[in-house]
Parts: C-alpha cells; structure tokens; sequence
C-alpha cells in the first residue's frame, strides 16, 4: 500500500476522531445545560445525567485512540516492507554461463539450482570471487580448495563449512548476511516457509543462492545433459577436456530451455565456451556412461 494512501487515512482517521472529540465535546456542553436544568428540579438526576454522559465520551476517546494505535501499526508495517531492498542488477558472471542465464547474469536475490556438477557451481562463484566479492560453500565437503584457487576464486574472500550438520539451512541463511554468493549442497527436505524465509533474506542482503542440487521454486536450473571426454587415443594417452551440453530451464517452465555446450573442463583446467563440433578435430573421443563432476 502506497505511503501517501496511508497518510491520507491517517490524516482522515484523524479528522474522524477530532469530530469525535468535538461531538463529545457538544454533548457534555448540552449535559451540562440539562444538569444545570435538572439540578433546579432534583441533584440526584442530575448526577446520574453526568456520569452517562461521561462515560460515552471515555468510550469514544478509547475507540479512537484503538485506531490510532491500527493506523501506526500499518504505517510502521509498511515502513518495514519499503525497507526491504529488491535488487535486479546481475552479479559478475563468468562469461561462459552467461547465454544460460536470464539477463545474461546471475541476479542478486535469485536462486539457481545445479544438481551433480561440483565444477559447474563452482563456476557460478567465479567471476564474483575474482571482482572482490565473499563467497561461501556450505556442506560440500568435496568442494577442492586448489582447484577453487586454480580457478581464479579468492581463498582470503572464501567461507568453508564443509559439514553444517543438520543446521545446513540456518547457517546457510547467516552466510547470507555477509557472502555475495552461498553455494549450499541440501542435506534434508526443503518445506516451502523455510524457501520464501530464505528468498526474502537474498532479496534483502542483494545476494544469489546456488544448491547443488534440486531447489524448490529455483529461478534457474543448470543440468549437464550430454558429456564426453577427449584425449585418450588407442590404448594410451591422459583425459585432456570434457564438452558438455549444459540446458536451462526456468521456474514452472517460465524460461525456455536453452543450452550451449561448454568445456568443463578445457585442457589448461578452465571452462569455458566449446568451439562448433565441426572444428574440432583430432583425438579420439570417449563417451562414458557416467561420469563424476
């Protein structure tokens, strides 16, 4: 509710209770009249008039001074809720995530899902990390400290806690006051007050929740839907990159499903954009059935 409608019914409840006052005022003007009358006739009456008389206006003082007390409530409720920071201005984004994601960036107060692949959520923290910003990873206890740093991730602007316990979600939601970005793996059922109580607090702090794994309710879910590594020839040879097919899909169907394949990783251990199939060439290519992230 706009601020100026709320002064308006303010300024009118005060009017209301100013007539009030006033009319309670007449009335014991008149009651005063009457007693004056009355008491020429018999005092008993007379006393008996002022005291009605008294208390009606004790009972339309209290009446009003109750919907004062509402209309602070509301103006106070609504002070609240204006305070509430709602940012839609994108994060540093890696720039090989950036066709997958509305915008082109993660967005401060969103939340993004990336079920099985550790290196893909670690790539949302990337370009945040390397711009100054705090992150924090909550119940990953495989997230690779050295890789992170090959990575470009700032160790000195890095939270750790690799096992939360069954306080994962409350100590996910602490690290929200002070991380730009909280990857958080779930470790138990998600019931949707505990999401919107969360959402509120992103929306909030102007922070971006990446779960490593399924989230109720996620603007965005990133899935390695295809992967297929390189480099090892006719019996001999190392794994050298892996080209995946990464697809997004937004909240309720909202997005539509866009992908682009990726190296995750490329030969030099970065990630970053494949080139078209047709220029790759040479090297034997190996599609496992499963392969660990």
């Amino acid at each position: 509710m706009p601020v100026d409608m709320i002064e308006h019914m303010f300024e009118y409840e005060g009017m209301q209770t100013a007539a009030v006052l006033r009319s309670s005022d007449e009335r014991g003007d008149r009651g005063r009249g009457d007693r004056e009358h009355i008491g020429r006739n018999g005092a008993a009456r007379s006393s008996s008039g002022a005291g009605a008389a008294g208390a009606r206006a004790s009972d339309h003082v209290g009446a009003a001074r109750a919907a004062l007390d509402r209309i602070t409530s509301l103006r106070s409720r609504v002070a609240d809720m204006e305070a509430t920071r709602v940012d839609t201005e994108g994060l540093p984004t890696a720039d090989a995530l950036a066709p997958l994601l509305p915008g082109g960036a993660i967005r401060a107060g969103g939340t993004y899902s990336v079920p099985e692949s550790v290196l893909l959520a670690q790539t949302m923290l990337q370009a945040a990390s390397a711009s100054g910003a705090w992150c924090a990873v909550v119940g990953v206890p495989s997230f690779g400290v050295e890789a992170a740093a090959a990575a470009g991730i700032d160790l000195e602007r890095l939270v750790l806690v690799p096992d939360p316990g069954d306080q994962w979600l409350a100590v996910t939601a602490a690290l929200a006051d002070v991380a730009q970005i909280v990857l958080t793996r779930p470790l138990g059922r998600v019931v949707p007050g505990d999401v919107a109580r969360l959402s509120a607090r992103l929306r909030q702090r102007g922070a971006a929740l990446v779960a490593l794994g399924a989230w109720p309710g996620a603007d965005v879910t990133l899935r390695v839907t295809e992967s297929r590594w390189s480099g090892i020839g006719q019996g001999h040879g190392y794994l050298t990159e892996r080209r995946v097919t990464v697809t997004a899909s937004g909240r309720a169907g909202a997005v539509r499903p866009t992908s682009t394949e990726l190296l995750l990783p490329a030969a030099d251990g970065s990630v970053r954009a494949a080139a078209p199939a047709a220029a790759v060439t040479g090297g034997r290519v190996l599609r496992p059935v499963a392969v660990a992230s």
